[in-house]
């Protein structure tokens, strides 16, 4: 029996704790193939592979798909691609370098492994070029493709020395920065022939990732004290609920000092929705979300933010430069250093008096600490400024509490069903009406629940009408390439979800590669639900054009396909924006065809030209088509697509 490198770099996954393999396979996989139907063939796992081989007919479904699986279990998967056009040529269709950004942005640990041209031609080695193609992908520096956003990138020289490779690789991968890793090999490397001595003997400890660091005495102190002298205290997080152990520190922190908190361009949940302290959850889009967090920001006398790309946008809002004081902590990056400019914004605001780079959870533990020794203290010297601290605390808690309930407030106004007569027909039912539906929908028969929010434009709107009280029960990217929530449903559904939903806008499910996506749901049985936000286009192009030229030439547009941001087939230049004689893609049936008739979809109108339905009438079929597409997924463990046909843009 022949043993390779590539039995040594497939077992060497396995023996660092990689259960999966998202693949999309090339002409530089030979050996690999070749080993894994070996393992098949001897019964060496049951008749399975080890790890689990996923095939992917796309590059992005399969490095998507991967981020979903690693989000949701905090494992990372691996991913297996071909040479330089599996890593950068389809980045011209949004493929794998698409979501490498989103795997660097939102740090999360994935191996990426690329074959790479063979480098001899005459049959000198094992696996020498014999193909026409071999030529043309063989590029001077593959990994230039992507090293600016990897945590670390090296080259398969021998399988002699394969395990200690994936070892460091994994090792980067899994310290903070979490974040992708890329290995790649020739193909005669990966054909090289070793003794079964050496496969039979290869071991593995497990890697010892850097172990979380705190923060100073010194830097404790100074933003305990802080804090508790604050007038207008302020937490502003994004990404905590990453580590979901975290979640119950900050929840700690809030509640004993009364601070309210904000959570901006968030990728997870990071505080429970029914958090009496939760101000809001922005994108930092006009809305009514982020009119509150700019007035609240403003008058914070003390900031701090806990992991968070964005904290604020300089030309919108920023603390006050005279009487904030601002404090950051970041688990692996507190200066971005990764962000183009070399500055960031939030780390160069003139009230920044510390930026500390240590673990949240241990961070915020510390705070708490202090925080709650100085509070409880009774000695007389210091009872009078512990008890106005104390009367401060309470008197701000009633506060917060009032306008955290005036928020829900507003969030039940936009739910309720609009009245006719009064109101008129116009947005009949809307994306709050929608998440809304899904939640009475799932509430009932879902233990445990995942929703995956991809809506762009309706990104805010899905977040707080989501109302996710658990941290994992809403995931984004964390980047900002768009298409990967359909394949990160399939990655997630690995694990023990009773429902994943994916809440999409019509232009990021085409980014998606919908049919590959579907096509690997059904062949690996991970069935999810997709809801699609059917505007009719692109809106957010459309909103950054507004934002910038208000009343410009494309303000006057008459419709979407007029400013060439909408999907109908035909133009409508000549035609109102309301009418619904859009002519678009069926969404719902690429997931019929793609999956010959196992995927379940239908389309329903929600628009004002529904206006012959009642707002009712129009609720209760959304209300009924929903519960019927996540009975689909939950009982017949099937796909199901909801095309919810909104105002066109």
């Amino acid at each position: 029996m022949v043993y390779t490198t590539s039995s040594l770099f497939l077992k060497s996954l396995s023996l660092a704790g990689i259960t999966h393999a998202f693949v999309n396979w090339g002409s530089d996989h030979p050996a690999m193939l070749e080993e894994l139907q070996r393992q098949r063939f001897e019964g060496e796992h049951q008749g399975a592979t080890s790890p689990c081989v996923i095939t992917c007919p796309n590059e992005m479904v399969a490095l998507s798909a991967a981020q979903g699986y690693a989000q949701v279990t905090g494992r990372p998967a691996a991913v297996i691609i071909h040479v330089d056009v599996g890593t950068q040529v389809r980045m011209l269709f949004k493929a794998l370098a698409g979501a490498i950004h989103n795997v660097d942005r939102g740090r999360v640990p994935v191996l990426i492994y690329a074959g790479a041209s063979p480098f001899t031609s005459r049959n000198e080695m094992k696996g020498s070029r014999n193909e026409w193609i071999m030529w043309l992908q063989d590029i001077p520096d593959q990994t230039a493709i992507v090293r600016q956003y990897m945590r670390y990138t090296a080259q398969i020289n021998s399988g002699r020395n394969v395990v200690q490779i994936v070892k460091r690789a994994l090792q980067i991968a899994t310290s903070e920065p979490k974040g992708p890793v890329y290995l790649w090999a020739r193909r005669e490397v990966m054909e090289e022939e070793l003794p079964f001595a050496l496969y039979n003997s290869l071991s593995m400890k497990p890697h010892i990732s850097v172990s979380p660091a705190a923060l100073s005495p010194v830097d404790t102190m100074a933003i305990s004290t802080a804090l508790l002298t604050a007038l207008h205290p302020l937490i502003i997080t994004s990404h905590i609920g990453r580590n979901q152990d975290a979640v119950s520190s900050v929840l700690t922190l809030s509640t004993l000092l009364a601070v309210p908190v904000f959570c901006v361009c968030p990728s997870t949940v990071n505080i429970p929705f029914s958090h009496p302290f939760l101000f809001g959850i922005t994108y930092l889009s006009p809305g009514p979300t982020t009119d509150s967090f700019e007035e609240h920001l403003q008058i914070a006398d003390t900031v701090l933010v806990l992991d968070s790309d964005i904290p604020w946008i300089p030309s919108k809002c920023e603390p006050s430069e005279d009487g904030s004081r601002v404090f950051i902590i970041d688990s692996g990056d507190p200066l971005k250093t990764n962000v183009a400019m070399g500055t960031w914004d939030a780390a160069l605001h003139r009230g920044v008096e510390l930026i500390c780079c240590a673990d949240t959870e241990t961070a915020v533990g510390q705070l708490v600490d202090v925080t709650k020794e100085h509070i409880g203290g009774s000695t007389t010297k210091l009872e009078t400024v512990i008890l106005e601290i104390r009367d401060r605390i309470k008197q701000r808690a009633q506060r917060i509490k009032q306008v955290h309930d005036k928020w829900i407030a507003r969030l039940d106004g936009d739910e309720s069903i609009p009245d006719v007569a009064k109101e008129g027909p116009s947005n009949l039912i809307t994306v709050p009406h929608i998440m809304r539906a899904l939640r009475e929908v799932v509430a009932p028969i879902s233990s445990k629940s995942l929703i995956i929010n991809e809506a762009i434009s309706n990104y805010g709107v899905v977040w707080e009408h989501a109302r996710a009280e658990f941290p994992g029960s809403l995931l984004t990217s964390g980047g900002a390439v768009l298409g990967s929530s359909s394949s990160s449903g399939t990655g997630s559904d690995t694990m023990d979800y009773d429902l994943v939903t994916a809440v999409v806008g019509d232009g990021t499910f085409m980014f998606g590669v919908p049919s590959s996506a579907f096509w690997i749901a059904r062949r690996y049985n991970t069935p999810f639900l997709t809801i699609v936000l059917n505007n009719g286009g692109w809106k957010s192009p459309k909103l950054s054009m507004l934002a910038v030229h208000p009343q410009g030439h494309g303000s006057k547009a008459r419709s979407g396909e007029q400013l060439s941001v909408g999907f109908s087939f035909e133009s409508r230049t000549q035609i109102s924006a309301a009418q619904s004689d859009r002519i678009s893609p069926s969404y719902s049936q690429i997931a019929v065809a793609a999956t010959d008739g196992w995927a379940w979809g239908r389309s329903v109108s929600l628009s004002s030209d529904n206006a012959t339905e009642s707002p009712d009438l129009v609720w209760k079929t959304l209300k009924g088509v929903l519960a019927e597409a996540v009975r689909i997924v939950i009982e017949e463990k099937r796909c199901a697509v909801v095309d919810c046909l909104l105002e066109a843009l």
